[in-house]
């Protein structure tokens, strides 16, 4: 099968599988802070880290969205680790509020604060990155429209851990169990690992 995405065959393919084929995808849970102080926090699956040195990140928000307004007010946020235990809240902060509607509370879940940026860190997650924005960009098509798209860069400037992941000086990912986002409504957890060792040359 191939086709091009505008023209796709909806008897074939009612539903558009490319976010089944990029997937899975890690989920940025983001908490950010308005310029008055309102708290949002909010799932995006486009998300993923970009460099390691320094730690780079990125979300990007279809549609402007509170997270990327709040950002571009303060420059702040906080990506916290979804994982199979917080998926009910997590999937909570999803829903479309009114701006200043504080998701964390209606999901019950407790704030924690942060120790260098403004926007609180979700208390429940195991792990949480603090973040400075360093740049927004909002996408165009090849034919250069603008896309209802826009990119939210930031660097790591600090890092929780729950002390109980971490064994011999290695973060267990497995037995945190983070969730990523696949095609449709379904997702996916991490709970196995495998190794490999990259070839020398």
């Amino acid at each position: 099968m191939f086709y091009e995405p505008e023209k796709r065959d909806r008897n074939l393919l009612p539903h558009d599988p490319f976010k089944a084929i990029v997937a899975p995808r890690p989920i940025g849970w983001i908490t950010s802070m308005s310029a008055r102080g309102e708290i949002n926090l909010a799932p995006y699956s486009f998300f993923n880290g970009v460099n390691s040195r320094p730690n780079l990140v990125m979300f990007a928000s279809e549609g402007r969205k509170d997270s990327v307004a709040f950002i571009e007010e303060t420059g702040e946020f906080v990506c916290n680790l979804a994982t199979f235990d917080l998926r009910e809240p997590m999937n909570d902060t999803s829903a479309p509020l009114a701006r200043g509607v504080n998701e964390m509370e209606r999901a019950g879940l407790s704030p924690a604060p942060s120790r260098i940026v403004k926007p609180p860190r979700v208390a429940q997650s195991p792990c949480a990155l603090e973040c400075k924005m360093t740049k927004i960009v909002s996408m165009n098509a090849i034919d250069g429209a603008p896309v209802d798209c826009h990119v939210v860069f930031g660097q790591v400037v600090g890092v929780h851990i729950d002390d109980r992941f971490v064994k011999d000086g290695i973060l267990d990912t497995a037995a945190m169990r983070p969730i990523a986002r696949c095609g449709y409504d379904q997702y996916a957890v991490v709970d196995e690992m495998f190794s490999m060792i990259r070839p020398t040359k």
